[in-house]
């Protein structure tokens, strides 16, 4: 008998998002960089977001784009999700919906003050909350360089104000090794039974 690759692809098991969040400065663009070969592997996708400053990707792998072809972009629909922070507009691509409905698992670089709007979006999502020690995270934000000390002040207090009810997420704690951090976060994947990672 011969196989119906369409009726596979019709009756595939949807794949769960993985939703990334915590302050600027927690790690999320490393974290996601040093893990991306392993969750390419485990079929894991992971979206590129799209951010209104071509200065805010650097060492994210994002699109960089206007304010006006942001507005443009989200008109036509071409956002699953957008929230602004920081004085930056912010895109997840809704690609990520087929790549869901595939069977594929997805993971996205959050935010924090969107989680609510994500979950009832995806009500499956896996919520994984990044944790820094406040002094690594100013120390970080300072090393990065792309901001003035006062921006760097806003930040951490933002950071202290967007506050996420733990019980209601998954926290993956980054003030230590990278290498760590990653095999934190392969294993509360797999214990999630995200696809792939079983």
């Amino acid at each position: 008998m011969q196989h119906d690759a369409s009726a596979t692809k019709r009756t595939a098991k949807p794949g769960r998002l993985v939703y990334l969040m915590g302050p600027s400065g927690a790690g999320k663009d490393s974290l996601i960089d040093a893990a991306r070969a392993e969750l390419q592997r485990l079929n894991v996708h992971i979206a590129r977001r799209v951010i209104t400053r071509s200065a805010e990707a650097k060492g994210e792998d994002a699109v960089g784009v206007s304010l006006e072809e942001f507005q443009r972009l989200s008109a036509e629909g071409a956002f699953a999700l957008q929230w602004q922070a920081n004085g930056l507009a912010y895109g997840i691509p809704v690609q990520i919906d087929t790549w869901l409905a595939a069977g594929h698992a997805v993971l996205v670089n959050g935010s924090r003050a969107h989680l609510q709007q994500a979950r009832g979006r995806y009500p499956d999502l896996v919520p994984v909350l990044l944790r820094v020690d406040h002094h690594v995270l100013r120390q970080r934000l300072l090393d990065r360089g792309r901001e003035t000390a006062q921006d760097i002040e806003q930040r951490l207090a933002r950071a202290q104000q967007v506050r996420v009810e733990e019980g209601e997420v998954q926290v993956l704690d980054n003030s230590s090794l990278l290498d760590e951090a990653v095999q934190r976060l392969l294993g509360l994947l797999r214990e999630q039974g995200v696809t792939g990672l079983g």
